[in-house]
């Protein structure tokens, strides 16, 4: 069962920087465009950063020249670096894989959580 374990979050202040990763099984890296996205209480799930197996990235326009979505094949792994954070960004964060095939399949991270305060 293919699995994704994220880590990296934790309570910042304003202003601060963290480093989400999340690692999982180098069958799925390795055809997988993965994102990260998040849910802070009482909203809905949304995407923040997605990148491909080309390397192209997409973000969410709130994160946009603060939040960097990488990924490192030979370590399995996909980071979220996250700077300039604001307390709106204070959520739980889920890696996601999109694993194409027919149909295509999603697999999720436990979610990892971020608080931003003032």
């Amino acid at each position: 069962q293919v699995q994704l374990a994220e880590s990296g979050g934790g309570k910042v202040q304003a202003g601060g920087s963290l480093r989400l990763s999340c690692a999982g099984s180098r069958s799925i890296f390795s055809i997988s465009t993965m994102a990260w996205y998040r849910q802070a209480p009482g909203k809905q799930r949304e995407l923040v950063a997605s990148i491909t197996t080309g390397e192209n990235t997409n973000y969410a326009d709130s994160v946009k020249d603060r939040f960097t979505i990488s990924r490192e094949i030979t370590k399995n792994t996909v980071y979220l670096q996250a700077t300039s954070l604001k307390p709106e960004d204070t959520a739980v964060y889920y890696c996601n894989a999109l694993i194409p095939g027919i149909p295509q399949r999603q697999v999720w991270g436990q979610g990892t959580l971020v608080t931003v305060s003032e």
